[in-house]
């Protein structure tokens, strides 16, 4: 298969709009009112059932609940960011808000000085950092502000820095269409879309098994009445380009940042798309996978000297690299023409994977195009 980040597999090109740092849905009325829509599985915790039963066979379900993406939406009385920050204000551009949490329940006000919309907060999502969906008249708007972990509190959602609101109701939020609620809640939650149709009532929690693997729920219907029927196929064979375009659903393909309108630093974000712009990228290679590095069913591993043996898998000589190559999961040696790194042979992404940070620092990405970065050197898109 020769290097080609272009090609990808027509079955995974379904675009997802924007989906970092979105969406919690609210609706504004009465603070004695209830809500237009309640959230689902509100009476138990459908995330640690759907994961405990998955993990009577298999691991990796035991850990998975704890990533980040198992942790990108968060219902009401049990999102631990509101629970230790019950009060969160912030002001802008003659607007004050407040994001306050009182008995397991969170409300979102924006008030200019006369009047006030107070909306009560039914999906959080985001690990860490968090942005709203708010409902109002019928439609659904992305909250104008977002809780940053860098700050520990509220700014201007990533995205909607250019908006200037003239009213209060563009004070609260940005209206998102139904593309983008789609992406929104269907990369940041499971069983939240069917057949193209968003259904906030049955979506469960962040993302589950169900999410990734197919036929996730017909097989375990088989293993509970003992039946030997077909197992989900297993993502870690996919080639590695596939495997980017399949990860690239919700953060972004090479194709889907290229037909679409980012440039510059914002791309950093995209990491299916800075992958493959990296020279040393092979569509056919495992060592150069988003598995490779990362795996989906633990947390992120954020110690730097953690990636040195994904890297030598590639670049050392000889026996090391194979050393490093079986370390990694490939049992067997790989033609390649990477060069060893004259300079070093530890701390590799410190390097050649530099950290961008945006939004004044209030969000830092690694940039996954792999690169020997030089001062002075702008950032390549």
């Amino acid at each position: 298969m020769p290097r080609n980040p272009r090609r990808s597999l027509p079955f995974l090109m379904f675009l997802f709009g924007l989906a970092a740092l979105a969406c919690g849905v609210a609706r504004v009325r009465a603070a004695s009112d209830a809500p237009a829509t309640q959230p689902a599985q509100s009476k138990s915790d459908p995330k640690a059932s759907a994961a405990s039963a998955c993990a009577r066979c298999h691991v990796e379900a035991k850990t998975q609940p704890l990533t980040q993406m198992g942790r990108a939406l968060e219902l009401p009385g049990s999102n631990p960011t509101v629970v230790t920050h019950p009060r969160l204000a912030f002001q802008k551009a003659g607007y004050s808000y407040l994001v306050e949490t009182r008995d397991g329940k969170t409300n979102y006000s924006v008030t200019d000085g006369t009047r006030t919309l107070a909306i009560p907060v039914l999906w959080s999502l985001g690990a860490g950092n968090q942005t709203w969906v708010l409902e109002y008249d019928g439609k659904l708007y992305e909250s104008l502000v977002s809780y940053y972990l860098a700050i520990d509190g509220l700014d201007i959602t990533t995205g909607d820095e250019s908006i200037k609101p003239k009213t209060l109701e563009e004070a609260m939020g940005r209206p998102i269409d139904d593309r983008e609620k789609k992406a929104c809640f269907g990369c940041h939650s499971t069983n939240s879309v069917t057949d193209g149709q968003v259904n906030l009532e049955h979506l469960h929690p962040g993302v589950e098994c169900s999410h990734c693997h197919e036929g996730t729920a017909q097989h375990l219907a088989d293993t509970v009445r003992g039946v030997d029927g077909p197992t989900p196929p297993a993502l870690s064979k996919l080639a590695s380009e596939d495997i980017s375009n399949f990860c690239g659903q919700c953060h972004r393909t090479w194709e889907t940042v290229i037909r679409g309108p980012w440039r510059g630093e914002v791309n950093v974000r995209f990491q299916p798309y800075r992958l493959a712009n990296s020279r040393c990228f092979d569509g056919a290679d495992p060592r150069i996978s988003c598995v490779a590095c990362h795996n989906p069913h633990q947390p992120l591993n954020r110690d730097k000297a953690f990636y040195d043996a994904k890297c030598l898998a590639c670049h050392a000589a000889g026996a090391t690299a194979l050393q490093h190559a079986v370390a990694v999961g490939q049992s067997a040696p790989i033609a390649n023409g990477a060069k060893v790194c004259p300079v070093a042979k530890d701390n590799c992404v410190s390097c050649h994977m530099p950290r961008v940070n945006m939004l004044g620092g209030h969000l830092t990405f690694t940039d996954h195009q792999i690169r020997v970065v030089k001062p002075g050197i702008p950032y390549p898109n």
